[in-house]
């Protein structure tokens, strides 16, 4: 049963989030808070894994929360829910391609999709943000925060980081390295 439940799950955000992996952040914090599968605290490791490995970010949030929830089978399950109403869409669209690519309509319902996927990458910043530097990634929401609500040491990572990305010199450095470094920050400080 858990195994139509991530594949159902995932379905709708595969189906709803137009925009990219960073557009299914919204679609996932509501699935973690109605089934209980993980908590804001884990969507921000999801979210830090999910970057750092190759491929979709969607699809390897889709893959870690399957595994997650039910090893192998359930990543493998939860992935395929993901990606199947855009492989029908695709099909369906395929043969009449021509056609659509021609039509008004069509333009115009793509047009309108531009602010909604907006709203929902802007929704995602949102939270992230508010993972990243309002909760203590140990402790949750209740304690990790001080009490005007921020968790100084990860705003303080992030401010630093984005000055470092404003030197010339660093900004041709790979990402990876930004990343590398921004890991051993959290294990030097215990972040």
């Amino acid at each position: 049963m858990i195994y139509l439940r991530l594949f159902y799950e995932f379905f709708k955000v595969g189906l709803f989030s137009v925009g990219g992996g960073l557009a299914t952040i919204p679609f996932l914090s509501d699935i973690g808070s109605r089934t209980g599968w993980f908590t804001p605290g884990d969507l921000a490791n999801m979210i830090a894994i999910s970057e750092s490995t190759p491929g979709p970010l969607g699809v390897n949030m889709a893959t870690y929360v399957g595994f997650h929830v039910g090893g192998v089978p359930g990543g493998v399950i939860a992935t395929l829910g993901l990606v199947c109403p855009a492989i029908a869409i695709i099909a369906l669209i395929a043969g009449f391609l021509k056609k659509f690519r021609e039509s008004r309509a069509v333009d115009a319902v793509f047009y309108g999709l531009r602010p909604a996927s907006t709203a929902l990458i802007a929704a995602a910043l949102i939270q992230v943000c508010s993972i990243a530097l309002m909760f203590h990634p140990a402790t949750g929401p209740e304690q990790g925060a001080s009490a005007q609500g921020f968790y100084w040491p990860a705003i303080l990572l992030a401010a630093a980081v984005f000055l470092c990305l404003q030197l010339k010199p660093l900004k041709k450095l790979h990402p990876i390295v930004f990343i590398a470094l921004s890991a051993a920050a959290g294990i030097v400080f215990q972040m």
